[in-house]
């Protein structure tokens, strides 16, 4: 494991071979006290970049050298660096190489209709996919071994390691060779993971065996629970996440929620770009840069910026003064951030780990939904799998699509049975094969789909903020029965009939105020069952009393949660807790992401709030509650295990320290 530092910028430098004078303008001294004036203590720098190029000297490949560099570009950058203490880990591309991939075309990925995996013959890019089950590995061992052999090494960051399902002959053939079918798609990706893992071993130990101190990450845009079974490859966790650039806002939260999880330090990445990895001469807004650093270190990883050096070497010093704004607050909250751990109340099992056909960077909707519910009413959260240790929550979420086999429904049933709680909605629960509930805590039985849609729930017992009226539920629920014992929460209403072309009213759809044989919500003892994928149509459509539905749940699961907070529901807060200083930090940040744009959303404005009220459940006696960095005593009251106390202001971000007994 490693302890990374906070302050990092991810260097690209991929450089095509048609642009003379390759880092000709570079100045080494110009170059790092550059960086450590914008307050930056590591950089990635480039030994071999997606064009295929190398930046530095070498003697076993040198017709990969970049043909227009004259000086041993990456060694200078790392004597530089060394001299001021900023690490430097080695950047070095892996599936992506356009010299290796126009010389060596039986070395590209193939799909299951025989196309080459990635850019076309004739558009622009590197983007061909090479195959891992190839000789290119062989290269790739050989190169990183000179690297490791002629340069100080810190760590060495592998780029775009994708398992694939390919079917080159290289793969069929060992495929057939392995008892498994070519032909069959589950078993070629299957195949792809564990050749992407055989590599990951491989390249991890050729490290090591020469620094055994280095870190080392391989990179495929996103860390998931596919991660868990290659984790002894990596040293730490890098989340590669650039809002403009096709992640969005919702993204690093839940991935750090899963990868923080895993054992390892971790680190977010975002851009400096206003769109993303390439855009030269482009600033990202410094709000959203404040934004996306900050909320790192609230989630409990630290922090890196990627940029990228002019082709002529010249470091941009617009840029170093928009990073270095943002990383000297980086810098004055380190010292309530080292060794803090994040907290939480509830773990969300990620669909993730069973869905297919994922949204962008594996992420499905019904855990974005869920997210964003659990963020906007300040409960605090994990992203679980089935393999998490679940003794350290108080309650269980299963999300819209979790399907539950025996082993599975033995955890949660032992969760369940050690005071543990359980909130599940629609498809969660069932078996696998969909037959029936798999877990009987939930106390319903399965009749089919439900017959109407959309119908509309009446909260009930479940109404906080809600019209004691019927509220429509726009995607198709579950006809279950509630079994002897089992409170009804919430009913259903039906629509004078489903629309189709004989019977149809309106625009849309109309209830008929006629009660559904069916319920909305029921409750177990520790359990709530609601029928409907309440978390997918949150995020896809945002209607507030399916929020309040899911909040007014929880509150009945967890009427004592770690944190309550007043302010708007666009204001964010999270709970860390560093054992070493007894006290826990509480992070309050208030930024708004805007869509200004067809593409992506903006944060341009700081829209400051006052006098919000918290309050935080701790364990034993408060001493001192402060704002940090500013070292501001805040008056407090403390009743039993909670502390309450109000913060006169949030800039943005405002860390508040209570320190304990």
């Amino acid at each position: 494991m490693a302890d990374l530092r906070f302050r990092q910028i991810h260097l690209d430098f991929h450089t095509s071979e048609q642009i003379p004078g390759i880092g000709s303008e570079f100045d080494p001294d110009e170059f790092a006290d550059t960086l450590k004036a914008a307050h930056v203590n590591s950089v990635t720098c480039f030994s071999r970049c997606h064009h295929g190029w190398i930046y530095h000297d070498t003697a076993r490949f040198p017709e990969r050298r970049h043909p227009h560099l004259t000086r041993n570009l990456l060694k200078e950058q790392i004597d530089a660096c060394h001299q001021r203490d900023i690490r430097v880990p080695i950047y070095i591309t892996v599936m992506w190489d356009h010299f290796t991939a126009r010389r060596h075309p039986e070395w590209i990925a193939i799909d299951e209709t025989g196309r080459q995996i990635g850019t076309p013959p004739f558009e622009a890019g590197f983007y061909r996919r090479l195959c891992l089950n190839t000789p290119y590995v062989d290269f790739l061992e050989a190169q990183t071994v000179e690297v490791c052999e002629t340069l100080p090494v810190d760590g060495i960051f592998f780029d775009i390691c994708i398992p694939t399902a390919c079917s080159c002959p290289a793969c069929v053939r060992s495929m057939d060779e392995a008892g498994l079918d070519p032909a069959n798609a589950q078993h070629r990706a299957d195949f792809g993971f564990e050749v992407l893992r055989r590599f990951q071993d491989r390249l991890f130990a050729t490290v090591r065996s020469h620094h055994p101190e280095a870190t080392v990450f391989f990179n495929s845009g996103h860390v998931g629970p596919k991660h868990r079974r290659i984790i002894d490859a990596f040293t730490h966790l890098e989340l590669e996440s650039l809002p403009s650039g096709g992640w969005g806002y919702m993204h690093f939260p839940l991935a750090q929620r899963f990868a923080r999880g895993l054992d390892r330090d971790t680190m977010g990445m975002t851009g400096k770009f206003h769109t993303s990895w390439g855009d030269f001469q482009s600033f990202k807004n410094p709000a959203a840069l404040d934004f996306e650093c900050l909320n790192m270190l609230a989630l409990g990883a630290k922090c890196s910026i990627g940029d990228q050096l002019h082709p002529r070497g010249r470091i941009c010093k617009d840029t170093y003064a928009l990073i270095g704004r943002t990383y000297a607050k980086v810098e004055a909250a380190e010292p309530w951030c080292v060794g803090a751990k994040p907290l939480s109340d509830i773990a969300v099992l990620t669909p993730e780990e069973f869905a297919s056909g994922h949204s962008h960077a594996g992420l499905p909707n019904e855990a974005l939904g869920a997210a964003r519910i659990l963020q906007e009413s300040r409960h605090q959260f994990d992203l679980a799998d089935s393999h998490t240790d679940l003794a350290a929550y108080r309650v269980v979420i299963l999300p819209d699509s979790i399907p539950v086999d025996s082993g599975l429904a033995a955890k949660l049933s032992a969760f369940v049975a050690h005071g543990g709680a359980i909130l599940a909605t629609h498809r969660s629960g069932l078996r696998p094969d969909g037959s029936g509930f798999a877990l009987a805590e939930l106390g319903v039985r399965l009749d089919g789909d439900a017959p109407f849609s959309p119908d509309f729930i009446v909260p009930g017992q479940l109404g906080s903020g809600l019209a004691d009226t019927g509220h429509v539920m726009y995607l198709r629920g579950l006809k279950v029965e509630a079994l002897p014992g089992t409170e009804v929460l919430s009913t259903t209403l039906k629509p004078f009939f489903n629309r189709e072309w004989k019977h149809f009213c309106s625009h849309r759809h109309t209830p008929a105020d006629d009660a559904a044989d069916y319920p909305g919500a029921v409750r177990n003892g520790r359990c709530i069952y609601l029928m409907h994928p309440l978390f997918t149509l949150y995020d896809r459509l945002g209607p507030l009393w399916c929020k309040r539905l899911v909040t007014n749940a929880l509150d009945l699961l967890l009427p004592d949660p770690l944190v309550r907070a007043g302010g708007p529901s666009t204001a964010l807060v999270t709970v860390t807790e560093q054992a070493a200083q007894s006290r826990r930090v509480v992070h309050l940040l208030h930024y708004v992401p805007e869509r200004r744009c067809r593409e992506f959303d903006i944060i341009e404005d700081v829209i400051p709030l006052f006098h919000v009220p918290v309050s935080v459940r701790v364990a034993g006696a408060v001493t001192a509650v402060t704002l940090e960095p500013q070292a501001e005593a805040v008056p407090f009251a403390q009743a039993g295990d909670r502390v309450e106390f109000i913060v006169p202001k949030v800039d943005g971000h405002q860390m508040v320290a209570i320190a304990c007994e």
